[in-house]
């Protein structure tokens, strides 16, 4: 039985995944969350997080602070997305383990995995071979994120967790124009085309790698799910040294097929163009979803009614 009373601190509540975990936790009667904004807590900060630690009371946590973005974000911004990473992760893993946290949960990446992958990509496929170079400093720092996790377990006796979600999605994600991802870099193409009547939205690539999408909604049920497994159920299905499970759809489209979805639900009746010039990234990306299935949870969100919800959102932040 679940301790409801618990206090589970949610690290990156500001965040897409971050607010919806916070969401997910309450729907299940957990009211004892806390949180700090990044003005409030600089997880980056050694002595911020030490501090934190000594003054809250803590059972659970839930690490979804990160420094994210999409293919330009990345290229541009290597330095700091490899650093902040592997900071925010060393110092409240660690700090945690000190003020004697049991359980935790270490939000990863899909992009931790070698480029050229075999597909479906099963968890064991990790430091197989070469990660993609144009995430490739995000990819390490996630890497160490879980090695970070199963170090701890194996020295210390904790219970700290690792999943690995798909490409993510949904309200409260970012929407800027460079920095974002793929699906929230579109959205905003896709309804400035439309308001401005532009005649044509220009993609990124060729419009051919295939990617897989996830709900947020989906994502921060499937985190609380892993979180509330028992002990021996989490551990049958993982192995020393690969303690990280997938999360995702089972499905992937292209990137074409994912912009004529975003043109539907958004309403934009132009031309489509791809830039082949700029790079197009993994060329597939779909994650093998077995072991979490077998655990008892699988997705209900499709695309499309989460694509809808995500515009609708978007909308409304918009309009205020």
């Amino acid at each position: 039985m679940r301790n409801r009373e618990a206090s589970i601190y949610v690290a990156g509540h500001c965040g897409m995944v971050g607010a919806a975990i916070v969401q997910a936790l309450m729907r299940r009667g957990y009211d004892n969350i806390i949180t700090r904004t990044h003005a409030q807590l600089d997880l980056a900060d050694q002595a911020q997080v030490s501090a934190f630690f000594e003054s809250e009371r803590i059972d659970e946590i839930y690490l979804a602070a990160a420094r994210v973005g999409g293919i330009h974000a990345n290229a541009t911004y290597p330095a700091e997305f490899i650093y902040q990473n592997l900071m925010i992760e060393a110092n409240v893993i660690h700090q945690a383990w000190r003020a004697g946290v049991q359980k935790l949960l270490f939000l990863g990446s899909s992009c931790i995995y070698p480029r050229l992958a075999d597909q479906p990509i099963h968890e064991e496929y990790l430091l197989t071979g070469k990660l993609e170079p144009t995430n490739e400093p995000y990819a390490i720092a996630k890497i160490a994120g879980i090695k970070l996790c199963e170090s701890y377990n194996r020295q210390y006796g904790t219970d700290y967790r690792s999943v690995m979600p798909t490409n993510l999605y949904g309200p409260g994600d970012n929407y800027h124009q460079e920095n974002s991802h793929v699906i929230p870099a579109l959205i905003r193409r896709f309804h400035e085309a439309r308001v401005n009547g532009a005649e044509q939205v220009v993609i990124w690539g060729t419009g051919t790698p295939r990617r897989e999408f996830l709900y947020v909604d989906d994502m921060a049920d499937a985190s609380v799910h892993v979180m509330e497994l028992d002990r021996a159920t989490y551990g049958a299905h993982t192995a020393p040294l690969q303690s990280h499970i997938n999360v995702g759809t089972g499905e992937d489209i292209t990137i074409r097929e994912a912009a004529e979805m975003i043109r539907k639900v958004t309403g934009y009746e132009g031309k489509i163009e791809f830039d082949a010039d700029k790079p197009d990234g993994t060329p597939r990306k779909l994650l093998d979803t077995t072991c979490l299935r077998r655990l008892g949870w699988v997705p209900t969100v499709p695309l499309e009614d989460g694509l809808a919800r995500t515009y609708q959102w978007f909308c409304n932040q918009e309009q205020r």
